[in-house]
């Protein structure tokens, strides 16, 4: 009798097992949010992701978008970095042209984005004589002596259209590298930035920031930046 008691008392509830399975599930579940929250997600790249799932009309009823939250990484700038933002911005605003000239706080460093009809006509690599000015104002800043010593990379870019009728430039790839070359060689040779602070590199369009599926989002595209890099981006670099 006593026997059949004591299994009576036991079969009601949940197995003991469970208890255990369901403390394993938790501690995973934390991990991976541990993960997620160590990791740094490039915002441009998620825009341009979750652009490509929403389209025009949204993706919830009435067209509302998701909207999901962007790691700043501002606030993560060295105090020289943050001078050297906070001093670029003042000279942009000075010249209104917020719109064209474009900088911004990465998870490599500063980057000053030059949209194409900035520095460039289209299909050309040559800088424009207009735009001469503003490249030298900017090698001004970047070579004050609080500045002097930080590593720049210059990159190019390009929109997804192919070059027509072109001998010069083949392909995305020679003229976005042409491109970030001639930027280069300007700010050395004419700005006397060292040559040992700075590299250059044409990605085509293969590291776009939005997708080119409109005019608008092509003009995005075409790009040069020019990336001055974080103390622990500067130890990558040969």
């Amino acid at each position: 009798m006593a026997r059949r008691r004591r299994q009576e008392e036991s079969g009601g509830g949940a197995p003991e097992w469970l208890t255990t399975y369901s403390d394993l599930v938790t501690l995973l579940l934390c991990f991976f949010i541990l993960l997620f929250s160590f990791s740094n997600v490039d915002a441009e790249k998620f825009r341009s992701i979750m652009a490509s799932f929403q389209g025009g009309a949204g993706v919830l009823d009435g067209g509302t978008k998701l909207e999901f939250p962007i790691e700043s990484f501002e606030d993560d700038l060295d105090d020289e970095l943050l001078k050297l933002l906070k001093d670029l911005e003042e000279y942009t605003e000075t010249l209104g042209l917020e719109e064209k000239i474009i900088i911004k706080p990465e998870e490599r460093g500063l980057v000053v984005r030059f949209l194409e009809n900035v520095l460039f006509d289209s299909g050309s690599a040559d800088i424009k004589q207009e735009s001469i000015e503003i490249l030298k104002s900017v090698a001004e800043i970047l070579n004050r002596d609080e500045f002097s010593k930080r590593q720049i990379k210059v990159e190019g870019h390009t929109d997804s259209d192919p070059i027509l009728r072109s001998s010069k430039f083949p392909t995305n790839w020679e003229l976005s590298s042409a491109r970030a070359t001639n930027v280069l060689r300007y700010l050395v040779e004419v700005e006397n930035i060292e040559g040992n602070r700075v590299s250059s590199s044409g990605y085509s369009y293969y590291r776009s920031i939005a997708p080119n599926d409109t005019p608008e989002n092509k003009a995005k595209n075409r790009r040069v930046d020019i990336v001055i890099l974080r103390d622990s981006y500067e130890e990558l670099e040969p």
